[in-house]
């Protein structure tokens, strides 16, 4: 793969060419001092580490960053790979620089082989350097994506690592941020790794017939020219292809044909005012015939990260839907450049002014909202979810927006109001109506909580079950941590006492205070009362740390296997040499996949020698599998292993389907599934709180492209309002 090598020549040209003013003597002097300090340093693609740095430092110039930042570039990996040291960046180019330095040298990569407690702890870091100096984060944007461009010298596995994360973490915060170009390359390059099949798929779909696409947009280009230039004389026209990432989010996620994307092509409109916006729109929609629903305007509500545009789709002469996009160019600056067209276009870190500060407010509330959280693995979870949603937008019977992540349900509104509002909430109208707590918000509706006339009133336990955010998430977890401390301190005990009889634990009191203790002091709580409230209020999830817990029981009671890997396998033997798995340095084995995670072709897999039964197959992440191999007792039980290419059995997965109850719920599921002609193994139904039913359904697939398509369909049955595999 050729990725352009940048010299430092380069980069100077990159500065002197714009109208921007850069203190190229101070760079230079930084290139000087980095190029030495790397001397005989090579990167996995055999290039010189140099290179490195010149590339993270030339994308920063294409943002337009000051030159603090471009020098801090130059100089990010010296502290942490080299000789140098903080104070002697300091006392060369001054303490604004070596700041820089120290606080992306502390954003250790989020390695997801880590322990969880880590990776939360590095997210946290992260998100504090972010609200002291965004211009960490931007360096380390530009820095992960020249490690993306760069990501072919890296082995299979590690690819898949680093492109999952960086589609999990990276890309939602350039997305947050604005940065719309880091932000696509970033998703393109990840998917390119982690689908590689569909990407191709996507990428020749887009080659075929790719000079008529081409023309079809010069002549609607072309055709709206003609007629918008009466309203503005200066008006600019551009179009483009959606990104691949776009198209397979909406392929492969949303389960929609090549075909059936309205949004593929579309054509962007950037006039002088605001005004002209709203003309050129009605121009359009005169001009094209538009498809109901398909009309956003971000300009009266802009999205979070301030992004503003008038959006509609529209069918053309030809019968070709296509997107259009109508802003200024001060909107078009904010799109393209998001939160960094403060330093191309302003006076940079010198011109915080309150709305960049405003800006930055989604910083400061992700983490407020993670400071009641003790789970750590869930604080990595919500912060990844709150980072990657799509917004809705409701309003309030004052008027007021409020911006929520898409799923977010009517508790979740009512916390994003106040927290006393929210825990006091007994009900909500919609547009008037009275409706369900757990209804799914839709954009443009106007919602108003009812509260509780006491001031006892508090949250349910059982919404956690339904809030999307993490923020009404802890701040329900926050209220019956202070109000119900006794009954936490209950529930908790009950629940270890309950899993522990679950898993026939057979324990003498002090065998059982043993375990206890091991457990709440690793975790850091002061006092088992602690620890059992915070199980009781669902600070900690009691399924997150049984894996330790029968670890440390086996250890208590001599049971030779660490973590009972014998007890999740299916009765169905693969044969090695026939079937979809390699076991690496093992010919002719049997091979048995978990039933703890039902691995599909697609997902990271790693194997476990059982004694008498062959290679146990799990996935990577499976809650089963410890995080670091190296720490157990016998690392050597567990080999490599991967999915072979000539796969072609069918595979066993479980899916729990969660819907609204009603009489033909279940009648419409079985319809779905036999057009589908899927193996159905096993169905089961429960009612659960909340008026909704939960189905859990075994069926057989292909692999995790043919499971996204079923869950995609499941999906759109009436009433059916979340799809997740699970393991048993």
């Amino acid at each position: 793969m050729n990725v352009k090598t940048f010299s430092f020549n380069d980069l100077k040209k990159a500065m002197t060419k714009g109208s921007k003013e850069y203190d190229i003597p101070t760079i230079k002097k930084a290139y000087k001092y980095a190029e030495k300090a790397h001397e005989g340093q090579f990167r996995k693609s055999g290039e010189a580490y140099i290179n490195h740095p010149i590339a993270v430092a030339y994308i920063l110039v294409e943002l337009g960053m000051d030159s603090d930042t471009i020098i801090a570039a130059l100089l990010h990996d010296t502290v942490e790979d080299t000789a140098s040291t903080i104070d002697e960046l300091n006392k060369i180019f001054g303490g604004e620089v070596a700041a820089l330095v120290e606080a992306v040298t502390k954003l250790a990569q989020i390695p997801f082989v880590s322990k969880e407690e880590q990776q939360a702890e590095n997210i946290r870091k992260m998100l504090l350097a972010m609200a002291k100096d965004i211009r960490v984060i931007i360096i380390k944007l530009a820095d992960r994506l020249h490690n993306m461009r760069t990501l072919f010298a890296r082995g299979k596995q590690k690819q898949r690592d680093i492109a999952k994360e960086t589609l999990e973490i990276y890309a939602p915060i350039a997305h947050r941020l604005g940065i719309r170009a880091i932000k696509e390359e970033l998703e393109d390059i990840a998917i390119q790794y982690l689908d590689p099949i569909a990407y191709k798929d996507i990428e020749e779909s887009l080659s075929t017939r790719r000079e008529y696409r081409e023309a079809f947009l010069r002549e609607i280009i072309e055709r709206i020219m003609s007629r918008v230039t009466s309203v503005d004389p200066h008006v600019h026209l551009d179009g483009r292809i959606k990104s691949i990432h776009g198209i397979y989010r909406k392929m492969f996620i949303q389960g929609k044909n090549f075909d059936e994307i309205y949004d593929i092509y579309a054509v962007r409109i950037i006039t002088d005012t605001v005004a002209n916006c709203y003309n050129v729109f009605g121009y359009i929609h005169d001009m094209f015939k538009p498809i109901p629903g398909r009309f956003k305007d971000y300009i009266s509500t802009p999205k979070p990260n301030m992004y503003q545009s008038l959006h509609t789709t529209v069918i053309s002469r030809e019968g070709i839907p296509f997107e259009v996009q109508i802003r200024t160019w001060e909107m078009h600056k904010t799109a393209e450049y998001g939160i960094a067209a403060h330093w191309k276009y302003k006076d940079g870190v010198k011109d915080v002014n309150i709305s960049l500060k405003e800006r930055l407010s989604w910083v400061r509330q992700l983490l407020e909202s993670q400071s009641e959280a003790d789970d750590a693995e869930e604080i990595v979870q919500s912060i990844k979810t709150d980072l990657s949603q799509e917004n809705i937008f409701a309003v309030t019977p004052k008027g007021d927006i409020i911006s929520l992540p898409s799923g977010s349900t009517i508790i979740d509104f009512a916390y994003a109001i106040h927290s006393a509002v929210g825990n006091r909430t007994v009900g909500a109208k919609i547009n008037g109506r009275i409706t369900t707590l757990d209804h799914i918000i839709e954009t443009g509706e106007v919602i108003e909580i009812l509260t509780s006339a006491s001031e006892q009133q508090g949250p349910r336990l059982d919404w956690l079950k339904i809030v999307k955010t993490s923020e009404a998430r802890n701040k329900i977890r926050a209220w019956h941590k202070k109000e119900r401390r006794p009954e936490n301190i209950a529930e908790g005990k009950q629940q270890i006492d309950r899993e522990f009889r679950r898993n026939h634990f057979m324990l003498t009191e002090q065998q059982y205070d043993e375990i206890i203790s091991k457990i709440y002091e690793r975790r850091h709580y002061k006092t088992v009362d602690d620890f059992y409230a915070a199980i009781g209020y669902g600070g900690i999830q009691l399924a997150n740390i049984m894996p330790k817990f029968k670890e440390l029981y086996n250890k208590m009671t001599g049971e030779e296997e660490p973590l009972d890997i014998d007890s999740y396998i299916t009765s169905k033997n693969i044969k090695h040499n026939e079937n979809a798995i390699i076991v690496n340095g093992m010919n002719d084995c049997l091979i048995k996949i978990s039933r703890c995670c039902e691995p599909l072709p697609g997902d990271a897999i790693i194997g476990f020698i059982t004694r008498g039964h062959g290679v146990s197959v799990h996935k990577r992440d499976c809650k089963n599998v410890p995080v670091n191999i190296s720490e157990t007792e016998e690392p050597d039980r567990w080999v490599s292993v991967k999915w072979s290419s000539e796969a072609k059995e069918d595979f066993q997965s479980t899916l729990a389907i969660h819907a609204l109850d009603h009489p033909s719920l279940l009648p419409e599921i079985a319809i779905a599934l036999a057009g589908m002609k899927l193996p159905i193994h096993t169905i089961n139904a429960r009612e659960v709180k909340g008026g909704n039913r939960e189905i859990i359904i075994s069926i057989s697939i292909e692999n995790l492209t043919h499971l996204s398509n079923i869950i995609a369909k499941l999906s759109k049955v009436d009433g059916v309002f979340a799809v997740e595999r699970t393991g048993i």
